[in-house]
């Protein structure tokens, strides 16, 4: 293992000026695309793209198929299970979901590198940290009851809440690993497994919920147990195919000691993801809470809610077209090919926004109709057609930035993507939907409104950012990065 290990890395090493030039010929000489190209890339994108928007709607319906099992419980328990879903969102999922995207980066451009073993690596290197981290959260979450009465809430529905969070501590463990093990799978292209294995865990969700709120009348601990397994289910199917499959054979060896080698390096990667993702989530979870202040709360809480979930919704497509655009930026500056990543850029965002289009078109003829679906109260199906509109923009906005950011965790900016949502959120968004809502007394819509603002900051910023980069220099980075990876690693 060792010396088969040297060799791989003696060869890179050893041409590293030849890449360098191969490099500076290879994108200098290419300053144009054919349509032949465009096509190509095209195809790749939707293969890519399309398996991983229903993954990622797939995963994110188990916190909701659940919450939907508890509301035929009563509205006390359908409280709880909702505040404690958001805690540990905030507090759990986000942190995770933004930790594990630094794979998105090392395993993408290694793939692309053809430093196949390397993605195991990284891919183990991430489970130990993500496991670890997961430790401190579980006990934030054994206390959310604590938590959330310190904040004020309410006694009832944070003990309800409490609850909840408690039967799904088991599942975080499980999130954490399956975070791992999706980026090891997606940044190699290999999406089906993926798309398969949350279709079954899905089906397997459905039955886990009837079976323990309804058959065992669990309840609310039913349906948070339902969860954890499910997501133990999904980890299972994912690690039995990645032993197994021989798509898989070049790219993971087994457990290796190697992983515990320049663990610091990854969580330099990491919390800069983490902090990336967690800034712009927790703005959106603030909106809400800042709906809690004003004048109606009941209404404006319900419609903000209304929102943010449907937000969150059509977030998932963009969510995908994200992964898709950084895996394809990743794999094409991993083998220092500056113009393919370039390309693949160009051609995802001509496909953010015919999807944007669409959405905003969809978004306003169904704005009369949508809050039927979450209440028969007049009052809230008018104001919900109201705020329909600006919900259009910021999704459109939203996917636009979300594949702008997915091309920065490709190439590995997360450091300057933090520092971007930073200044867009909480220096743009979040003063001005506090402007809006309470000094020019817009109420819930202009909360909304400033954080479309945040998202405007953040697309302009996105956009300066990729247009002023230097893609042939980005390439020879990333050469170098997956060289020096692999040295630490052996060291």
């Amino acid at each position: 293992m060792e010396t088969s290990n040297k060799s791989n890395l003696e060869t890179p090493l050893c041409s590293n000026q030849h890449r360098n030039h191969e490099l500076e010929s290879h994108t200098s000489d290419q300053c144009c695309f054919s349509r032949e190209d465009v096509i190509e890339e095209a195809k790749k994108q939707v293969w890519l793209a399309g398996p991983l928007i229903a993954v990622s709607l797939l995963q994110y319906s188990l916190q909701m198929i659940s919450i939907m099992f508890v509301g035929h419980l009563g509205k006390l328990p359908l409280s709880g299970a909702s505040l404690g879903s958001s805690f540990a969102s905030v507090t759990g999922y986000s942190v995770l979901l933004g930790m594990g995207s630094a794979l998105e980066t090392l395993c993408g451009q290694a793939y692309g590198a053809k430093q196949y073993h390397m993605l195991g690596i990284h891919t183990q290197r991430a489970m130990l940290v993500l496991l670890s981290l997961s430790i401190p959260l579980s006990l934030i979450w054994y206390n959310t009851r604590n938590l959330l009465i310190s904040l004020g809430q309410d006694h009832e529905i944070s003990t309800e809440a409490g609850t909840f969070n408690r039967w799904m501590i088991p599942g975080l463990f499980a999130y954490a690993l399956l975070q791992c093990l999706n980026r090891f799978l997606q940044t190699q292209n290999n999406v089906f497994p993926m798309f398969i294995s949350s279709g079954i865990t899905t089906l397997v969700h459905f039955v886990f919920c009837w079976v323990f709120v309804f058959e065992y009348e669990f309840g609310i601990k039913g349906a948070a147990l339902a969860i954890s397994l499910s997501y133990w289910v999904n980890v299972f199917m994912l690690v039995v195919y990645i032993n197994s499959a021989s798509a898989c054979a070049s790219t993971w060896n087994g457990v290796s000691k190697e992983a515990l080698n320049d663990v610091f390096s990854f969580l330099k990667l990491a919390v800069a993801s983490a902090v990336m993702i967690c800034l712009e989530y927790w703005s959106f979870e603030m909106v809400v809470l800042l709906s809690g202040l004003l004048p109606n709360p009941q209404l404006e809480t319900s419609v903000l809610s209304i929102s943010l979930n449907t937000c969150w919704m059509v977030y998932m497509i963009s969510v995908g077209l994200g992964g898709a655009i950084s895996t394809r930026v990743s794999n094409e500056l991993g083998c220092g090919n500056a113009q393919g990543a370039v390309l693949a850029l160009y051609v995802m965002i001509v496909i953010a926004i015919v999807e944007g289009t669409t959405v905003v078109l969809v978004t306003i003829l169904v704005r009369n109709v949508w809050g039927k679906l979450y209440s028969n109260e007049d009052e809230v199906i008018k104001y919900v057609a109201k705020m329909m509109p600006l919900l259009a923009l910021s999704d459109f906005l939203d996917g636009f930035q979300c594949v702008l950011s997915g091309a920065g965790r490709g190439c590995g900016w997360q450091n300057v993507c933090a520092f971007i949502n930073l200044g867009a959120y909480y220096v743009v968004g979040i003063p001005s939907s506090i402007l809006f809502a309470f000094v020019f007394h817009i109420g819930g819509m202009g909360l909304w409104m400033g954080i479309i603002c945040g998202l405007s900051v953040q697309g302009i910023a996105l956009i300066t950012l990729n247009a002023l980069t230097n893609w042939d220099r980005e390439a020879r980075k990333a050469v170098y990065a997956n060289q020096k990876a692999e040295v630490m690693t052996n060291s």
